[in-house]
């Protein structure tokens, strides 16, 4: 009995270490999804198209709401690779490249940088418990496939205002829906934000179409953004400038991303899983003196200011 209970012990405080390193906030769970509907034909504003919610979110041909604001999609991007692994990259990064908080933006970065965290995937450097779909996926793409799509992405502009970072002390309390979104539960109130960064649609129905001209609010404890751009200089040798290896005005360096206006959630995953273990690597290095100091609170300002910049 006692030898159970010691284990249970162990498991329960491993459990509370995985939910340390994997806030539920930032590292959602998509819930299992409902059957969709295959009848009713919906359309976005300023789209002549019209896709069934089950077309909507059919990760082998994700809507294209508007095909002329964005150069011809390659068939890795529109339509995926070898099945079931290989998903279209449009369904989560959208053919804008700008993303859904549940993926990451990939409009404007280096191709060379795509194509290296496609090999990150490929080979366990990158692992955390969201990392699964991508995983899967570098594993079954090709090469020319992987180069294609870095190559489609690297030329897109990220949308100004898709993303907002608003401070607030308060939330509206919120559910995880469809695509591992979250969504403001109806008359549910609102509820302190605590160490948070929730993300909302600006637009529920329009997030739920995928529609790429429709972004998100990422809100943010009150004080982030002066924080983390105290962080982003230095802050008084607790960690490294930003500009130093992302630019001036953080908008990337050679081969090293641009970071200011990306999300404020994928910002922080980043940071946490340099600092966790579970982003690792030769370019992860240089990050590590930079992470080794921040706690959870740092960690939320910088991807706040960083979130908050123009793109």
């Amino acid at each position: 009995m006692k030898r159970l209970s010691g284990a249970l012990a162990l498991v329960m405080l491993s459990g509370v270490a995985l939910a340390a390193d994997n806030p539920d906030w930032a590292y959602p769970v998509t819930p299992k999804p409902e059957p969709h509907d295959n009848v009713v034909q919906k359309q976005v504003p300023g789209s002549s198209k019209q896709y069934t919610q089950a077309q909507i979110d059919d990760p082998y041909n994700p809507p294209d709401w508007f095909p002329d604001a964005h150069p011809p999609m390659p068939e890795i991007v529109a339509r995926g690779g070898p099945k079931p692994a290989g998903r279209a990259c449009a369904q989560c990064h959208l053919p804008s490249g700008d993303g859904h908080p549940e993926s990451s933006s990939l409009a404007g970065l280096p191709a060379n940088y795509i194509i290296r965290q496609m090999a990150a995937f490929k080979n366990g450097e990158r692992n955390n418990v969201r990392a699964g779909v991508m995983i899967a996926m570098a594993k079954v793409l090709s090469d020319a496939e992987v180069k294609a799509s870095a190559d489609y992405f690297a030329v897109l502009k990220p949308s100004a205002g898709y993303n907002k970072v608003v401070e607030t002390a308060t939330v509206a309390k919120s559910y995880l829906g469809a695509g591992a979104m979250r969504f403001a539960v109806a008359g549910g109130g609102t509820e302190p934000i605590g160490k948070r960064i929730i993300v909302l649609p600006q637009d529920e129905a329009r997030a739920k179409m995928r529609d790429p001209k429709s972004g998100f609010i990422d809100y943010v404890p009150a004080g982030s953004i002066a924080r983390g751009a105290r962080l982003a200089t230095g802050g008084n040798g607790e960690t490294v400038a930003c500009a130093i290896c992302h630019g001036p005005n953080l908008r990337g360096l050679g081969e090293v991303p641009g970071i200011s206006g990306r999300p404020a959630t994928y910002m922080f995953r980043q940071l946490n899983d340099m600092k966790t273990g579970k982003r690792t690597g030769p370019w992860v290095e240089l990050m590590k003196q930079v992470v080794v100091k921040l706690d959870d609170d740092d960690m939320i300002g910088l991807s706040a200011y960083i979130g908050s910049l123009n793109p």
